[in-house]
This record gives structure tokens, C-alpha cells and sequence, in this order.
């Protein structure tokens, strides 16, 4: 309806996929250096960032950042493309820094070509298979009222993230006796609420719709216990996906339960803090290259997350052993010390939920001694357990660390209804 040459896109991607292995290394090199060249001949503000590249040395190809984004979409756009012969969105803010993107139509329509092409691995039509859908959805009017008319034309059926009740679950309980889902597809922590309600009704999800084959979870961590969880209480596979909308589908899970790098419209890299490449195994920041898009250049792109790619990959076959968590995610405690929030964010996870009491919690920094902790529960958390959770905070940063914990009714989620997990509000200057 809008344009893109899907059609297009799935013959480009197959024959991607065809290439053979001892040519792919060919193919990625051939086309970094096309969408490079492209750019430095076409696009002005690419040219302004990228002054001391030579096409033969990769190394001198510039990162960027989000800040680097900062301009309007005018400025950035490649000559030929205008707002009006382009895809364009914005991206969701979850790591601090806001901006509007846009794709040219063939890479928008590769972007959907991979996205169908993985669900197809777990036997799914993207196109056709019903869908329960756990997003957010914008609250005025216009963009209500366009959501719930792509969810129609895409046989999905959109449940709120911002009512996370039981009384909510329990008439959405009732669409699923009452519906053939074939596969649920959502926010991670929203998920997991619907998996703990299940829980404790003692109920398994496949039992009372038998259609459902399959659970893919997006846009927040999935932990290993929560993951356990889904698949007890769903009773299906369940599916780890991670993307970016500025970029495409970055990694999914395949049969083998590997989180498997798209390698065919993207090119990734780990890099250290002196951006120079690591080797497969080490930890370090994930930056990547869109290889399709002419419309807008995303070259060596910072997105802002840490993760590890396994030393089984590939150059076709890249797998992400370990998604760490995002850059600006970091602890920085009294003694200097940094730490990756979401690591005692997980630790803390695994004391505060074991009764079953506390439904969601967040962690904000809000000093580098103190922090606050956030939660939604039927009660408050006992003397003894916040002693046992001050303990362990203390046990895994240092001593002196000070914890507020604060009871809410409700936890706020953003505007597109994730759950932000930890923040911190110290400057990494510091």
C-alpha cells in the first residue's frame, strides 16, 4: 500500500543468502565499500564526517554516535531523497537521545524481507498468522486510530502494556480461549507480567489455546529465569529478538537456540573503547554498518549496547553469545568503580521476586552512593528483605551503598510502554 518493493527485496535477500561461504567475505567488503562510496559522493553531511577515509583501510572509517544525529532529517538525507520518497520514523529515546531516521524503500522492504524470513524458520507467517500482541500504542487519536487499522490488515489483535492487572489479564485470558493465536510477539517485561499471572492461576497457555506454537519477546532484556518462566507457562517456544528501528533486525534466535546475527543486510562489529575491532569472545561495544541504506548513512554506527559475539561466528554466520546491556547503563560508585546496571539489576531480580509478591521493580542511581528502588506489589517488602537486598547491592558494588526503596501502585512506563529497568542519573564524566 505504501510502496515498497517487497517483492524486490525477497529475490535480494535470497540470492544474499545464496552466496557461498568462501565468497561472502567478497560480498561484505564489496558492499561496505559501495554504501561508503555512496554517501562520500552523494551526502554531504556523511562527507563532513568522514574527511580522512580511504576506501582500503576500514579502520579509518569514523564511528558514529547518536549526537553525531542531532540535525534535521534535511540536513542528513542523501541527494534524490526528500521526506516525501522515503520511509521515516523515530527512533524510541530508551537510551537518551531521541532521533528522526529515515530509510530509502528498498532498504525498508529488505528490513521486512529478513523480519518474515526468521519467523519462517518457527513455521510463522508474518503476513497471516494471528498475532497477540503486546505493545504500547500511541494515545491520541490519529495515531490510535492508524495502529488499530495495521493490526487489522496484519491479523493481530493488540493487548495494552499500560494495564498490567489482573484484572486485565484476566479478559485477556478470555481472547485466548476464544481465539486461534498462533504465536505471541511483544515487550519483554509485559510478557513475563502475563507469565507470573499465569502462574499463579496455575494455568498453562497452550493447554487453553492449543494454535499457539511460539512466544518472540523484543525491545527489553529477556534473563535466564524469566525466560524459564515463559516457556513453563506458555508452554512454547519462546523466541528472543533483537533489533533496532533506525537499522533492521540485528539478531534472532534460531532452531538451535542461538541468537543468530543477521548478517545479510548488515555488517556488525565488537569494538573496544579505542574502537579498534576484538576478537570473537570479548566483550565490547556493538557498532554497526547498514549495508542497504543510501537513503540515510548508518556507517560504523554506535548503537549504544555492549554485547559479545560468540567464538563459534562467522563472518556469514554470526551469533550474539551475550547481550550485556546498553552503554549509558553504568553504575559509577563513590570509589570510582563502574558497573553494568543491568548485572545487579538481575542480582537484585532474584531476591526481590522469589516470593512472588513484588510484580515489577526498576533501579534508578540517583548519587553514586545511593539508589532507589522502585516496586509495584499487593505489600510492602518486608524489613528483613530490604536488609537481605541492601546486603547483596553492598556484597556486589561496595560498602556504604545507600537504598531507598519506594512502593507504587504502578510502575510509569515510557510513551511506547516499556520498562526502563535501570537508569541512572549520574554523569559518566564523574
Amino acid at each position: 500500500m505504501n510502496g515498497f518493493p517487497i517483492d524486490k527485496a525477497k529475490l535480494a535477500l535470497s540470492k544474499i543468502q545464496n552466496i557461498d561461504r568462501a565468497e561472502f567475505d567478497h560480498y561484505i567488503k564489496k558492499q561496505r565499500d559501495a554504501i561508503i562510496s555512496h554517501h562520500l559522493e552523494h551526502t554531504a553531511f556523511y562527507k563532513s564526517l568522514g574527511t580522512s577515509i580511504q576506501l582500503d583501510n576500514w579502520d579509518t572509517v569514523p564511528i558514529m554516535t547518536k549526537s553525531d544525529l542531532q540535525h534535521s532529517l534535511e540536513q542528513r538525507l542523501s541527494e534524490g531523497y526528500t521526506k516525501s520518497n522515503v520511509y521515516i520514523n523515530k527512533t524510541s529515546g530508551s537510551s537518551g537521545d531521541p532521533f528522526v531516521f529515515a530509510k530509502d524503500k528498498f532498504c525498508h522492504a529488505l528490513t521486512w524481507a529478513v523480519i518474515q524470513d526468521r519467523f519462517r524458520w518457527f513455521a510463522l507467517d508474518f503476513n497471516s498468522s494471528k498475532q497477540a500482541r503486546f505493545y504500547g500504542i500511541p494515545l491520541d487519536k490519529k495515531g490510535y486510530y492508524k495502529e488499530r487499522f495495521k493490526d487489522v490488515l496484519s491479523n493481530r489483535l493488540r493487548f495494552s502494556v499500560f494495564d498490567l492487572s489482573d484484572d486485565a489479564f484476566e479478559k485477556l485470558l478470555k481472547k485466548f480461549e476464544t481465539i486461534p493465536f498462533e504465536y505471541i510477539n511483544g515487550y519483554t517485561s509485559a510478557i513475563v507480567q502475563f507469565a507470573k499471572f499465569l502462574k499463579r492461576k496455575n494455568i498453562i497457555l497452550k493447554d487453553i489455546c492449543p494454535s499457539l506454537n511460539a512466544c518472540v519477546v523484543t525491545s527489553e532484556m529477556l534473563f535466564y529465569n524469566d525466560k524459564k518462566l515463559l516457556k513453563n507457562q506458555l508452554g512454547i517456544a519462546i523466541i528472543n529478538e533483537y533489533g533496532a528501528s533506525e537499522l533492521d533486525l540485528i539478531a534472532f534466535q534460531n532452531k538451535d537456540d542461538q541468537w543468530q546475527v543477521n548478517s545479510e543486510t548488515l555488517f556488525v562489529e565488537i569494538l573496544d573503547q579505542n574502537n579498534k575491532p576484538l576478537p570473537y569472545g570479548e566483550e565490547g561495544r556493538i557498532v554497526i554498518t547498514s549495508l542497504y541504506n543510501k537513503a540515510h548513512p548508518f556507517i560504523r554506527y554506535d548503537i549504544g549496547d555492549v554485547g559479545i559475539l560468540s567464538k563459534s561466528s562467522t563472518l556469514q554466520k554470526p551469533i550474539l553469545e551475550k547481550l550485556v546491556g546498553r552503554t549509558n547503563d553504568i553504575a559509577i560508585l563513590p570509589s570510582g568503580k563502574r558497573a553494568a546496571g543491568l548485572t545487579f539489576y538481575y542480582i537484585t531480580k532474584t531476591l526481590i521476586e522469589d516470593d512472588g509478591n513484588v510484580k515489577e521493580f526498576i533501579i534508578e542511581q540517583l548519587k553514586t552512593d545511593t539508589f532507589k528502588i522502585l516496586y509495584s506489589s499487593d505489600k510492602e517488602l518486608s524489613s528483613e528483605k530490604m536488609n537481605i537486598i541492601k546486603k547483596e547491592m553492598e556484597r556486589y558494588l561496595e560498602p556504604g551503598i545507600k537504598i531507598i526503596f519506594k512502593q507504587e501502585q504502578k510502575l510509569a512506563r515510557s510513551k511506547s510502554g516499556k520498562l526502563r529497568q535501570f537508569t541512572s542519573h549520574i554523569k559518566h564524566g564523574l
